[in-house]
């Protein structure tokens, strides 16, 4: 059944893109070749009164995704992460979608919360209001604890939002498919990939207990940070398709006029959002990634209040690492070192020129430190060191494409509340404590003691380990792989062994 569904749903997306005049647009930003251009208005162009007009005030793209239904509006504000994709220009008008859609009826999201929590509404809140904000997914009510009179937010999924989002997701691995067979050069998109992406994203949107935890988690990290504050999940009252948290009280972080009525200080809050962001990012590798001024507030004691958490951002300690390195070479001009940590960590292939890629790095960074400082943006050097570095072979790395993005859109943030912000001399403490933290003598200090606890617990095992890799190594290798591998095991153990010694030798020298 799902096929006739597929070719059904792709025929309505083709008619509601030619109806609001968006399909060449879609093509252009796909670069796609005549096949999959005459294939798609073929299919979309007859069927043209199947498809809806949505709001004539939108750009025709985000007016055909709107009216194509929840499932398309999210689908396209996870693309507005990726223009690697569909490009900038398009990544950029996608950036203004907006989920805002007509709520459910609060009965009906009663029902939802009696069902998941398997108590009547009314013993578990004394009071619970019409939706105070609908979403694609989920939408949020204003209720009271019974048991402390505490005053929380409800966020209720849609019923019946995980089926019709599996069909859609259906309909686009099948877009995907046909995309490929069409267009063999779309595979360097790797359209199945972003599909993947995106399916991943929106389950674990469809799950609240993975948002709530998410949010417990950035809570624990940034629980020390001076002038932030998240809400606190109420854990007895959530589950899979029930979150409740804190009630938010504050003033929009975008509404400059009722910042300064309230008599908070802007500049100092541009200062803040960016170096919160920073840290996150740097010190935790764990960031909010949808940190617009819809999801920030400023409570009467000057704290910065984030809330909505389904989408964060991840970064292991390693890309960590390397990117803290990247940065700073620029910082000091050093593009040959930049170029060579590149190549270290295997991002570029090691069949390039070093110096051909230190040259196109100086084109990068030469421009952005001649500019005027209040021009200066990080989220554009992320985009062009992108950019650079896919051009010498770098594959795509999405992690990277989302960090870029969430600093663009955090940039903006922080210059609407101060136009004339210098991003350099903000963010500079930051990654400058990053940076001794995690390149230099102290940080291989903590690297050789973590060595030397993992070795510890697996001290034991050891020996017999490395004799079974030396007689395994002593034997005929039935193929290159087992050398390789018994070869990396028997390093490994030299390696290890060396390591806990030089931690020894240095916890005894201290």
């Amino acid at each position: 059944m799902r096929g006739p569904h597929n070719i059904w749903r792709l025929i309505r997306t083709g008619a509601t893109l030619e109806r609001t005049g968006a399909m060449r647009a879609v093509l252009d930003a796909l670069e796609a070749p005549a096949p999959l251009r005459v294939a798609a208005r073929v299919l979309g162009w007859p069927f043209r009164w199947l498809g809806d007009e949505g709001d004539l005030s939108m750009p025709p793209v985000v007016r055909a995704l709107t009216a194509l239904g929840p499932a398309y509006i999210k689908f396209g504000q996870i693309l507005s992460t990726r223009p690697d994709v569909v490009g900038d220009e398009m990544a950029q008008e996608l950036r203004v979608l907006q989920d805002k859609l007509p709520p459910f009826p609060v009965a009906a999201a009663k029902r939802e919360v009696e069902a998941e929590l398997g108590l009547p509404v009314d013993q578990v809140f004394s009071s619970f209001s019409e939706p105070v904000a609908a979403a694609s997914i989920a939408q949020v009510h204003k209720a009271q604890l019974s048991d402390t009179g505490e005053i929380v937010a409800v966020k209720v999924l849609r019923p019946g939002i995980e089926r019709a989002f599996r069909k859609d997701i259906d309909a686009f691995y099948f877009a995907a498919n046909v995309i490929e067979v069409l267009s063999p050069a779309s595979r360097r998109l790797r359209p199945r990939d972003v599909i993947a992406h995106f399916e991943g994203v929106v389950l674990g949107e469809l799950d609240l207990r993975l948002e709530s935890a998410a949010a417990s988690e950035f809570a624990a990290n940034t629980k020390d940070d001076k002038g932030f504050a998240l809400p606190e999940i109420k854990w007895p009252w959530s589950g899979r398709r029930v979150m409740t948290m804190g009630w938010v009280e504050g003033v929009p972080l975008g509404d400059n006029a009722a910042l300064d009525a309230a008599g908070h200080n802007r500049v100092a809050l541009s200062e803040r959002v960016l170096q919160l962001f920073l840290n996150h990012a740097l010190r935790d590798g764990y960031f909010h990634a949808d940190m617009h001024q819809g999801n920030l507030k400023v409570a009467a004691d000057g704290n910065i209040i984030a809330y909505d958490f389904g989408i964060m951002g991840h970064i292991d300690e390693y890309t960590r690492r390397v990117y803290a390195e990247i940065l700073f070479g620029f910082i000091q001009r050093d593009y040959k070192r930049v170029a060579e940590v590149h190549f270290e960590a295997g991002y570029v292939p090691a069949d390039r020129d070093v110096d051909e890629f230190a040259r196109a790095l100086r084109a990068v960074g030469e421009p952005i430190f001649g500019m005027d400082a209040t021009r200066i943006s990080m989220g554009k050097l992320l985009a062009y060191l992108f950019e650079v570095t896919e051009r010498f072979g770098m594959e795509t790395r999405t992690e990277l494409i989302l960090l870029q993005r969430t600093m663009v859109v955090v940039e903006g943030v922080a210059r609407s509340l101060d136009p004339r912000m210098n991003i350099w001399k903000v963010a500079h403490p930051v990654v400058e404590a990053y940076i001794k933290d995690s390149i230099g003598p102290r940080a291989a200090a903590q690297d050789l003691w973590k060595t030397a606890l993992v070795m510890a617990r697996f001290g034991p095992r050891l020996p017999a380990l490395v004799e079974a890799a030396l007689i395994r190594q002593s034997q005929p290798a039935p193929a290159p792989l087992g050398k390789s591998w018994s070869t990396r095991v028997i390093w490994a153990g030299i390696g290890a062994a060396v390591g806990v010694a030089l931690v020894l030798a240095s916890a005894a020298l201290s």
